[in-house]
């Protein structure tokens, strides 16, 4: 048997290596180590090298790019043989390597995927010299001195760095475990004279070594620190024991002051909030607590630190699940449901909460309120109501400044604090209703409240420090518009909540208002039963206005004489019929309404008709929603003249004399009423209710109809109710507020609206329900109007 000679394996590395790029540091050769691959490129070259010879050049990035090419990579790498792969669930591999040479790269095979490349092997310039064999020494005794002062490195690399026997490769194994740049480590890489490379690893060595002296002496200082803080803490704890067991009462104010500086200290403030806090804190702790400003100071302190300073969480809505919850706690209201969805909408798809600024606009009654409360279930936030009806301070608003004891901060900051949250949903009611006095004016303290640009920094006069209230869903609610400032009015988002008709009114008591006021007056479901003709008896006789405020209190009237009577039927009951008082049912019927209730304010003939010469019937736009207007006229003998009755406002006194003017002509011109039957009789234009001040341009063609009626002593056609303004051509304007009016027109009962021809694409706004058994007339001109309103006229 012949003998067989042992070839070490970097005598048998081939001349063409596939290349595989390192992210982070270079490999040095003689170290065996796990590196992670994730490129697919590179996973495709480990496999097919562990498939073939297990062999692959590692080179470390130039340039770090998700598909490094060859003219990424340094030139210099190492040659290493693949131990073991295990394959990860990301599609990775973990390899474990035994790295044997450096190489060279000389030529590009193929520059990308995989990366191939023809390479030369480096050889370590060795110089046999003593001044090698001092480095040496020198290299390992500071790396000794290194590792006893670091516990990152174990017990094993000291081993293996005694354990190395060249020169080379001692540097090579200290360079690798040196936390220096990774390009400082590729130059060492690159360096093949062994005395120059030793050279270089202990300057780096050198720098491990005071980097670690420094490092020593700053933990010197924080111990020293954290002994002197926790001596100071042990003190004051042995301090209070001690006046707890002497009976001494600890400080108050010294408890407050550590109460507010741990709260404020969480929040984590900076800049010249950080400032003035510490500012505060410190003129706290100095105060006497008898002082009158020491209570000022307090209470300043004590807004500060419940007021919610930190970020708010993200909204997390469901389109669907506010839907729903709109639908379940209002009947009807479709147009302002799918408006309010639309905005949700908006505001998850944007993920901004800034501009948040809804505008509630109708009539007492039609659940503004409510509404608002649903939107804050919808999106899961905090509610927070407060009214600016008859504000007249700005104060309110903006707050007080801090120069007296009772000084408080403004609404908006109050409640902040009370919500506790910096992302809640705030109500303003009846924002139409603010005043202005010497005081100054809230509504243009809002604009800077209500207006996203400005409200990132608001300016509490409290406070008087930037708080960011840009995340606070605002909805503001309104009768009219009218009264509204227009800039503040160009912050919002208009929505319009119109009232309801008798149909309405029924689903809602039925769902809402009855459930709610039995479960109020003490009585359960199954006590009362009421038809649909004894609800429908209320909507008309004692409820007839836009919202079902007044319906709400007639049930709870009701229920209130029942529960009356059901307590005193048990109080002179013995106890054996206590429980059959208890359970004594109600059916609700007409009379027993006008019992419990009086006699209809509206009886069941009181729809307004114009049912002789001279009358005809409008319709209005008022806060309180759409109304029927009565227009009379009346001619007296006398020396001519026109009086105007009815607490009329300047508009509409400019209307009736257009009216007048224009009614005039035509019936000289068109009926055959003589000049002279003018100068004959004093004509006489009135409305009803005359202590109720009317006003708007609308009702033009509504009193020219009632005058020209008058003048040829003819009624107008029944159920026709009418609205527009007129020119003194006769030409019917544009109006405002059909929707309310519409519903106003079917409560009394009218089957005919005449209305201008530029308010039919207002038809569309008006749900279906509303405009049932209902004829719409679009005119142009006055003379379409006396065709339908007085069609024998010629």
């Amino acid at each position: 048997m012949s003998e067989q000679s042992v070839v070490p394996i970097d005598q048998l590395l081939p001349n063409k290596l596939s290349l595989v790029a390192l992210m982070g540091r270079p490999i040095f050769p003689g170290i065996f180590t796990p590196i992670m691959i994730g490129n697919p490129a590179d996973v495709k070259v480990v496999d097919d090298a562990v498939a073939a010879e297990g062999l692959v050049g590692l080179v470390m990035l130039a340039n770090e790019t998700e598909t490094p090419s060859i003219k990424d990579l340094y030139k210099v790498g190492t040659a290493a043989k693949i131990i073991k792969k295990i394959n990860l669930p990301d599609g990775g591999v973990n390899i474990f390597i035994s790295t044997l040479k450096r190489f060279a790269v000389k030529k590009t095979l193929n520059p990308i995927n995989p990366i191939v490349a023809a390479v030369e092997y480096l050889e370590d310039e060795e110089d046999d010299t003593s001044e090698v064999k001092a480095l040496t020494r020198a290299l390992i005794s500071e790396m000794k001195q290194i590792s006893e002062n670091n516990p990152l490195f174990s017990e094993e690399m000291r081993l293996n760095m005694i354990n190395i026997d060249h020169p080379g490769k001692i540097a090579d194994f200290i360079v690798s475990i040196l936390n220096i740049d990774k390009a400082e480590q590729q130059k060492i890489l690159e360096i093949l004279n062994v005395r120059k490379r030793m050279e270089q690893v202990l300057v780096f060595i050198k720098k491990e070594q005071e980097l670690l002296r420094i490092q020593k002496r700053i933990q010197r200082e924080i111990n020293e620190k954290i002994e002197k803080s926790q001596r100071e803490y042990f003190l004051k704890e042995e301090l209070k024991a001690i006046k707890t067991e002497l009976g001494m009462a600890t400080d108050a104010k010294s408890s407050d002051y550590q109460r507010f500086k741990d709260k404020l200290d969480a929040f984590k403030f900076e800049g010249e909030i950080k400032e003035a806090v510490g500012q505060e804190l410190d003129k706290f702790s100095l105060m006497d607590p008898n002082s009158g400003e020491f209570t000022v100071t307090r209470n300043y302190l004590e807004v500060l630190a419940n007021l919610p300073w930190n970020a708010p969480e993200p909204e997390n809505f469901e389109l669907k699940t506010a839907a729903a919850i709109l639908e379940k706690d209002h009947y009807g209201l479709k147009d302002v449901k799918n408006r309010i969805i639309e905005y949700l909408a908006v505001r998850k798809l944007r993920k901004d909460t800034k501009g948040s600024i809804v505008c509630l606009v109708g009539p007492p009654g039609v659940g503004k309120t409510s509404v608002g409360r649903s939107i804050a279930r919808a999106l899961g936030k905090a509610f927070f109501r407060f009214s600016v009806g008859g504000m007249r301070d700005e104060s309110e608003i903006k707050g007080h400044r801090r120069t007296y004891i009772g000084a408080m901060p403004g609404k908006i900051i109050q409640g902040l604090k009370i919500v506790k949250t910096r992302a809640p949903v705030f109500m303003i009611d009846e924002i139409d209703k603010m005043g202005v006095s010497f005081q100054g004016d809230p509504a243009s303290a809002l604009l800077e409240a209500l207006d996203p640009e400005q409200n990132t920094g608001f300016r509490d006069r409290y406070l008087d420090l930037p708080f960011n209230i840009s995340s606070v869903f605002f909805i503001v609610t309104a009768n009219t518009l009218d009264t509204i400032p227009s800039p503040l009015l160009d912050r919002m988002e208009i929505i319009q909540l119109p009232g309801y008709i008798n149909t309405e009114k029924l689903e809602i008591a039925r769902r809402y208002l009855l459930p709610k006021s039995l479960e109020k007056n003490g009585l359960k479901s199954g006590q009362v039963k009421y038809t649909r003709d004894s609800l429908m008896h209320i909507a008309n006789g004692y409820a007839r206005e836009a919202g079902v405020r007044n319906f709400e209190k007639n049930l709870d009237k009701i229920h209130r004489k029942l529960a009356k009577q059901i307590v005193e039927a048990k109080e002179a009951a013995k106890s054996a019929e206590e429980e059959a008082g208890a359970g004594e049912k109600f059916a609700i019927d007409k009379a027993l309404i006008e019992k419990h209730l009086g006699k209809p304010i509206f009886p069941e003939g009181a729809v307004k008709k114009a049912d002789r010469p001279g009358m005809s019937i409008g319709l209005a736009w008022t806060s309180m929603g759409g109304d029927t207007l009565v227009i009379e006229a009346a001619a007296v003998l006398g020396k001519g003249g026109f009086t105007l009755t009815g607490k009329m406002g300047d508009t509409m006194k400019e209307s009736a004399a257009i009216a007048m003017t224009v009614a005039r002509k035509i019936g000289i011109e068109r009926c055959g009423v003589s000049p002279e039957w003018f100068d004959q009789n004093h004509i006489h234009l009135h409305i009803p209710e005359g202590a109720t001040p009317k006003d708007g341009p609308s009702a033009g063609i509504t009193m020219a109809t009632a005058l020209l009626s008058l003048m040829r002593k003819q009624t107008i056609t029944d159920k026709l109710v009418m609205t527009g303004e007129l020119s003194l051509t006769g030409q019917v304007l544009g109006i405002g507020g059909l929707k309310e009016k519409t519903i106003a027109a079917q409560r009394n009962k009218a089957r005919h609206i005449i209305i201008p021809k530029h308010n039919v694409r207002d038809l569309d706004d008006i749900p279906e329900h509303v405009k049932k058994g209902i004829t719409f007339h679009p005119v142009e001109r006055f003379e379409e109007v006396i065709k339908l309103a007085l069609p024998s006229a010629p």
